[in-house]
């Protein structure tokens, strides 16, 4: 991408309005736009304006007026960009959305590309390449968890924890590169003792970002909920419950649920993406058993798992209850689960009593009722461990991240395994390197490759 010339683009949704934005970007935006804005306030040029300043005109093209705007002028380099930007604020008709941008691309301007915009305010400094992708997740984000873990790290969450370690980390790398300009002289500038306190240090770190990936992966695009069971249990029911419509067929007929059905719902900030799968049970159907285990694959996949049994069984039949419970929590150890009791509108107060007595930590419901369903739901966000996010602690989101933290993680170790062993400096001042340049990707703090860079911000919307 070109960074001496000036972009123009939409800086808001395709489609009719109240009002559009209108952004230019670079060295020649103002003059650009002052070219063919018109002041009501007979004075200063926009030129002549100071930065941060907002203005009422007309835009006039060959003595036509096209529409009345607001425009709000941003001089380099205390703009989002970094460069001279404008942004111009008229009435949301399309076809005066594409004049005007039709008028600047023939005069100067030329159109953004995905990103661009940010991807300025990257290369001029305003902000580092994790807090670059954060602004697409600001954007991104459908509830007040995701939101508030794209805020974190646009304002610098992960960079700042890694922002001194690396700092660190280079100050030894350079005395260890000094020591092997003196490798005949048998001297160490490097204090051993506080460099393995570093690696021990950046190690904890480390793992602490990557163990939160999955928290925070979930959070951010929705935690799933695997909702299993036998057969006419009431999985169906209970998934129409939660999202108050007729998402899924409900039938009397067991094995009406062949394929997996999801859905979403924000519950107290939260999304929660729930799975409505094929009844468990032994069945000779090859399509239903085709079912059954795609229904084992989403409790897998799962980060919450909703088994659901039928209170309205017969005594013996309920016996078995705790050993079907034992063998789902066999199969899935490390899952954490939610026993429901479904169909309690069949049961007396005593009965329902006595079940929850039977089984430990048991929620009785009717689905089809609707009854117990705001317990259940004050359970879920519960088990969802949100006190990361109260204490604005960093969350890794981001597969990107994800990968670099992993691969530094796996230098870092090669550099600890070099000090225990002694090895020479030579060999593991590579994984040293190796490890900074991991971090590097992640801020942008080394020579971002020109792909990676088209890859990250080809993912934006044009206009931002």
């Amino acid at each position: 991408m070109i960074q001496n010339d000036t972009i123009v683009a939409l800086a808001t949704p395709n489609g009719v309005g109240a009002i559009a934005v209108i952004r230019l970007s670079g060295e020649s935006a103002i003059e650009i736009a002052d070219t063919f804005f018109k002041s009501i306030k007979k004075g200063k040029t926009l030129l002549q304006q100071k930065t941060h300043t907002i203005h009422l005109g007309h835009i006039v093209h060959q003595g036509i007026i096209i529409d009345e705007v607001l425009v709000a002028v941003f001089k380099n380099p205390n703009s989002y960009t970094g460069e001279n930007v404008v942004e111009i604020s008229c009435h949301g008709s399309s076809f005066i959305q594409q004049e005007i941008i039709q008028l600047f691309l023939e005069n100067g301007c030329r159109m953004a590309d995905n990103g661009e915009f940010t991807m300025r305010a990257f290369l001029n400094g305003k902000m580092d390449l994790s807090q670059a992708e954060a602004v697409a997740d600001v954007i991104a984000s459908n509830s007040a968890a995701s939101h508030q873990m794209a805020i974190q790290q646009m304002r610098g969450g992960i960079t700042n924890e890694l922002k001194e370690l690396r700092a660190q980390l280079l100050d030894f790398a350079a005395l260890i590169e000094l020591e092997l300009d003196f490798s005949g002289e048998d001297v160490e500038f490097a204090d051993r003792t506080k460099f393995k306190e570093l690696v021990a240090k950046i190690t904890f770190v480390l793992k602490r970002l990557i163990d939160s990936f999955s928290f925070g992966n979930a959070m951010k695009n929705g935690i799933p909920v695997a909702i299993i069971g036998e057969p006419n249990v009431g999985k169906s029911t209970l998934l129409n419950a939660l999202l108050n419509e007729e998402k899924a067929i409900v039938s009397d007929i067991a094995g009406t649920t062949r394929d997996a059905i999801e859905d979403e719902m924000i519950i107290e900030g939260v999304a929660f993406r729930f799975i409505d799968t094929a009844g468990i049970r032994d069945t000779a159907d090859v399509v239903e058993n085709i079912g059954i285990k795609k229904a084992y694959e989403k409790a897998e996949n799962a980060q919450l798992i909703i088994f659901l049994i039928d209170s309205s069984k017969n005594k013996e039949q309920r016996t078995k209850i705790q050993d079907e419970i034992d063998k789902i929590k066999k199969r899935f150890p490390k899952k954490r689960l939610l026993v429901i009791a479904n169909k309690i509108d069949t049961l007396s107060s005593d009965e329902v009593d006595t079940l929850s007595s039977q089984i430990e930590n048991l929620i009785p419901l009717s689905a089809k009722n609707k009854t117990g369903i705001e317990s259940l739901k004050n359970e879920l966000t519960a088990l969802v461990n949100i006190g990361a996010l109260s204490n604005n602690e960093t969350i890794v989101t981001n597969s990107r991240h994800f990968e670099a933290l992993n691969n530094a993680l796996q230098a870092i170790k090669s550099v600890q395994q070099g000090i225990d062993l002694e090895i020479s400096t030579d060999l593991f001042s590579i994984d040293i390197r190796a490890c900074l340049q991991h971090l590097g990707t992640i801020t942008g703090d080394y020579d971002v490759d020109k792909d990676i860079l088209g890859h990250i911000f080809g993912n934006f919307c044009i206009g931002k």
